[in-house]
């Protein structure tokens, strides 16, 4: 019996259907640094989802849901190799053009290298070579990628002659890992400026600092840094010491740092 036919040719047996879907799952997943950890974040047996990429099997309806949602495809990754399905949208660190290079690594930070919750900050001022700001950051972890909020200090939207106001001193980016740390990029609502951020984790007693500097993309001048060191510090979710951050938000001169903040910005020593 000859088989029915989609659109003109003959509609794919099931075998087709299983080596598409097999073909299309291989390289959805080319770019995973672990298909024991994709397999985890999936919650699908390791050995399952082998045989789908092999083509040997064939997924049950919430579980082919489950791979689609998960990869931000439809169900034409059974009828069409994925690079030809024209809505497969991309984001941009793995858009094609650039995917081999930056986004050639994973962007999830696994909540061991960097947990999620509150962070207290400090950083020499950008703007008062005399003074630091410290500050409180919360991070999250949102469709398997790690986000990063917070506010500006109201003084320094002062000097910059911004308004005040929280939507304003909001800012929000995007964390991704690298070698020996994480990095960051964080920007203000609707602005055209940019931080980048590299932290590193420094050993302690309670293993809960992070070293590296932050940068801004402002240009070269007589006056204020781009650069300065920075340090990150796990609070976790305790609100006690968050509400006790908040309250210390703002500038700073170097005397009245935390000790360990001090200690590891090294404020007498030139950032290299």
């Amino acid at each position: 019996m000859a088989r029915p036919k989609r659109n003109g040719h003959p509609a794919p047996s099931p075998s087709d259907l299983r080596n598409m879907l097999g073909a299309n799952l291989r390289q959805l997943t080319k770019e995973a640094a672990s298909i024991s950890g994709l397999c985890r974040d999936l919650g699908i047996n390791r050995t399952q989802f082998n045989r789908y990429l092999t083509g040997e099997s064939f997924p049950r309806p919430d579980v082919l849901h489950r791979i689609c949602s998960f990869f931000r495809v439809d169900a034409r990754i059974l009828l069409e190799p994925v690079c030809q399905i024209s809505t497969v949208k991309h984001d941009l660190l793995h858009h094609p053009e650039i995917a081999d290079f930056v986004g050639a690594g994973s962007t999830r930070v696994d909540e061991a290298m960097f947990p999620p919750g509150f962070y207290r900050f400090t950083r020499r001022s950008f703007t008062d070579d005399e003074m630091f700001v410290q500050g409180l950051v919360y991070v999250y972890r949102e469709d398997d990628y790690t986000f990063i909020r917070g506010y500006e200090a109201k003084e320094a939207m002062r000097q910059q002659g911004l308004s005040t106001d929280a939507r304003t001193r909001e800012f929000r980016g995007f964390m991704v890992p690298q070698e020996g740390g994480v990095a960051s990029l964080i920007s203000r609502r609707n602005s055209l400026t940019f931080s980048f951020n590299f932290l590193a984790r420094e050993p302690s007693f309670e293993n809960n600092f992070w070293i590296g500097y932050a940068t801004r993309t402002v240009r070269e001048s007589m006056s204020g840094r781009r650069v300065a060191r920075q340090v990150y510090e796990h609070l976790g979710q305790d609100l006690r010491d968050v509400l006790k951050a908040a309250r210390g938000s703002g500038f700073v001169r170097a005397e009245d740092l935390l000790t360990y903040h001090r200690t590891h910005l090294r404020v007498n020593d030139p950032f290299r």
